[in-house]
């Protein structure tokens, strides 16, 4: 090739005209390519982590990335604009974009970025990230093609049990869910509001009443009864006591069910007795005492004898105006009102001591005292005996107050008692 460009070379130098007409064209060659080359503008471009600098006639940034073979799409970043015109020294910036799925609030779409982090992402689409919201992965991590991100705005939720409240925040999930989250145990019976498969997706109050149910076991004494026994060893008007009574024992069994530590209901389901009571057993005298033996009178005059009869006749007149009531009895008193339980405030003789509660009425045994009887309870007035009671056997009688107070500081007594008609 050498030999070839020299023979014409030498061959061009022997004609004198053709080398100077080939001279000017070399010249002229040779000045184009240096003017072509010195209006060259020198571009640096950073593509991705590249960097390169050189220098082009492109006109304009997109003839650049072209002439560089990049295939910029509108979804990507150029700076300065595309059709910006080339000058000397000229930085273009060139960042492709990359495809991210999005899951916003639960709406999924893919887009196309050219941020570099998350957190950049999520300013690009104007989301106000607040600091409870939940964002995955972190808004730190850099952006990757393909890349999947989600994000959930939360809202907040009260949960209030018993005296305690928790603030807490949330995306939209059930409450039971919510519960979970939290840490939060339920207890079978515990009841809960809204309910645990509601689906809140609004700033909530949930409510939670713990609720508790135990068995109650309470004692109540069970009364003895006094039994009255006629003796016909013993005096009239005199007692002995055969047996001492004794209170018995019942349980009563109780359901009893707790909101928030207070008792909201109690229900009886069994009655035990765990100790009966025994009866207290008095003996009452009713022998009649022996009359003692009268003097017999001396021999008196005349009249003497006409005093005597006179005497005589007047203490008969004086007798006979005494009490017509009968003997003192001893009987063993309660009280009771008409609003006891299991009282209907109706005596067994049809009085209505609720509409009547200033009438003077008794319970008694119509085997010891007649119902009707008038009764005179000593130290506590005259009393009618209109009505009778299951445990009111023998000389016990049960006397009627208007004031509950009254017949509860009452007890048990004993007492001295008349029939008087």
């Amino acid at each position: 090739m050498t030999s070839r460009i020299k023979a014409w070379f030498s061959y061009m130098t022997q004609r004198p005209v053709l080398a100077s007409n080939l001279g000017l064209l070399l010249t002229s060659v040779v000045l184009a390519f240096v003017i072509y080359d010195v209006t060259k503008a020198e571009v640096t471009l950073h593509a991705e982590d590249d960097e390169m600098t050189f220098a082009t006639h492109a006109a304009t940034v997109e003839d650049v990335l072209e002439e560089q073979n990049v295939d910029a799409d509108d979804h990507d970043l150029v700076i300065p604009a595309p059709e910006t015109q080339v000058d000397s020294e000229i930085i273009i910036h060139y960042t492709p974009a990359q495809q991210v799925s999005l899951s916003l609030n639960g709406e999924d779409e893919e887009i196309m970025t050219t941020t570099e982090t998350i957190d950049e992402l999520m300013e690009e689409l104007a989301v106000d990230v607040a600091p409870h919201d939940e964002v995955e992965p972190p808004l730190e991590t850099a952006i990757e093609d393909e890349m999947e991100v989600s994000y959930q705005e939360t809202f907040p939720v009260t949960v209030e049990k018993a005296d305690e409240t928790t603030e807490l925040w949330t995306v939209p999930a059930t409450v039971e869910d919510v519960l979970e989250e939290e840490d939060i145990e339920l207890d079978a019976l515990d009841q809960v509001d809204p309910a645990l498969e509601e689906v809140i997706e609004e700033e909530t109050e949930i409510g939670i009443v713990r609720v508790e149910e135990e068995t109650d076991v309470v004692s109540e004494a069970i009364e003895y009864s006094t039994i009255t026994e006629d003796d016909d060893t013993i005096l009239e008007g005199e007692e002995e006591v055969r047996q001492s009574g004794s209170e018995g024992t019942l349980e009563k069994h109780y359901d009893v069910v707790y909101e928030n530590g207070e008792e909201v209901s109690r229900e009886l389901v069994k009655e035990e007795t765990t100790e009966e009571s025994s009866d207290r057993i008095v003996a009452v005298g009713t022998k009649e005492p022996e009359p003692e033996p009268e003097p017999e009178p001396e021999p008196a005059s005349e009249p003497d004898r006409e005093e005597s009869t006179s005497s005589a006749s007047s203490s008969g007149s004086s007798s006979s105006g005494g009490d017509s009531g009968g003997s003192w009895m001893t009987f063993e008193a309660t009280a009771y009102t008409a609003h006891c339980t299991g009282c209907s405030g109706v005596t067994a003789t049809g009085v209505d001591l609720r509409a009547n509660p200033d009438r003077n009425v008794i319970a008694v045994d119509p085997s010891v005292i007649p119902l009707g009887s008038r009764v005179e309870v000593q130290g506590h007035g005259v009393f009618t005996a209109a009505d009778t009671g299951g445990a009111i056997n023998g000389r016990i009688i049960d006397i009627f107050m208007a004031d509950q107070g009254a017949a509860e500081s009452f007890g048990r007594q004993s007492v001295q008692v008349r029939i008087l008609d």
